[in-house]
């Protein structure tokens, strides 16, 4: 299984959750609501969950193995790091100004 595309849905830059991502599997599967939380000076995935009726919460998806979990936490975290890189250039880029014609 291949992850085929990844889109950073929301950045944060209070607090340890920094990014809520949909991950898309072989083009065929899509993933959201996969958290990108930073704490205790490192970044890591949180899957998808739901709230029991006993205040704890069960994962709705996730990695059978940790081949596959340390793949996609890696890939996950890189396109959380490359969109903030955008951000920053776009921030970076002074707007210039039209000159009337």
């Amino acid at each position: 299984m291949k992850i085929t595309d990844i889109k950073i849905r929301k950045t944060f830059d209070e607090g340890p959750m920094k990014a809520i991502v949909s991950v898309t599997f072989d083009g065929q599967l899509a993933v959201h609501d996969i958290k990108v939380i930073h704490a205790r000076e490192k970044f890591f995935v949180v899957m998808p969950s739901r709230k029991n009726p006993d205040d704890t919460y069960r994962d709705i998806v996730h990695p059978i193995n940790a081949p596959f979990r340390s793949m996609l936490e890696q890939a996950v975290i890189e396109a959380y790091e490359a969109e903030l890189a955008a951000q920053e250039a776009e921030l970076a880029v002074p707007e210039i100004e039209e000159q009337p014609v």
